[in-house]
């Protein structure tokens, strides 16, 4: 399967110039044979919590979904695009969703782990485990930003099948070893392959890292972007990641009855 990974600049509620940036990363990604498009988190709407909780309106959420899902038929390539959610209890959460190539919904994941009193104040965090699909050949699972910084989430994943973890994310300036070492480490004692979207530039007062990446099982890296905009591609080959858990048996060697005594559960 060839990922796609986008880098970009999003602009607080100026949907239309976001879709817009979707779609023509879709078009590109395409173009080059690319089986899916990974976008960072919150990206249609931008990534501000508190003027998005406060000026959205989430009656517009289902006509933004069926618009992702034209980009996604338009350009016959299956996308994974992250937006706000309301509960029936009126609680907002941060959503990511992965569509196929037809626009159908494969999964869609709520975000656990918030960062910070601006989303702690505009969402709710959410308790459900990362669901699993098959997609292209691959298990396949989704995770949100700050999600994957915490060991539990990623094993879960693991645990559940998962060998390509597809993570939406808005990392600050000045968290560098998020992508460059955390991500990489996830990758290998998970021994799945993870792509990484980041936002870059600022916006709303937040300067973004950017260093989006995409890892293999083994910890190594397949692409990495730098500051700016940017696509990043690479292969994830099946084959490789039952080698990594073949070769160190990482998943099948835990012993989760004894950690959950050693934690007091």
């Amino acid at each position: 399967m060839l990922l796609a990974v986008l880098q970009g600049r999003a602009q607080t509620l100026e949907i239309g110039a976001n879709l817009a940036a979707i779609d023509v990363a879709a078009a590109r990604a395409a173009t080059r044979g690319a089986t899916v498009l990974l976008t960072p988190e919150l990206f249609p709407v931008g990534y501000a919590p508190l003027t998005v909780r406060a000026e959205l309106d989430p009656a517009t959420l289902p006509r933004l979904a069926s618009r992702l899902a034209a980009i996604a038929v338009r350009h016959g390539i299956a996308l994974v695009y992250s937006l706000p959610s309301v509960r029936e209890n009126g609680d907002w959460n941060i959503s990511a969703t992965l569509l196929d190539r037809s626009g159908a919904e494969l999964l869609t994941y709520a975000k656990v782990h918030l960062f910070g009193p601006e989303e702690r104040q505009a969402f709710a965090p959410a308790d459900q485990p990362p669901a699993v699909v098959d997609f292209a050949g691959l298990r396949t699972s989704v995770l949100i930003c700050y999600d994957v910084e915490f060991p539990e989430p990623v094993r879960a994943a693991a645990s559940r099948g998962a060998e390509l973890l597809l993570v939406p994310t808005a990392l600050g300036h000045g968290y560098a070893s998020v992508p460059q070492v955390l991500l990489r480490a996830r990758a290998l004692e998970s021994q799945l392959a993870i792509g990484y979207a980041n936002h870059c530039g600022t916006e709303g007062g937040t300067r973004f890292g950017g260093g989006s990446i995409i890892t293999g099982p083994d910890g190594g890296v397949l692409a990495q972007a730098g500051s700016g905009e940017e696509l990043l591609f690479a292969q994830i080959n099946r084959a490789e990641i039952h080698s990594a858990r073949a070769d160190v048996p990482y998943l099948s060697d835990r012993r989760p009855d004894l950690y959950g005594r050693w934690e007091g559960r």
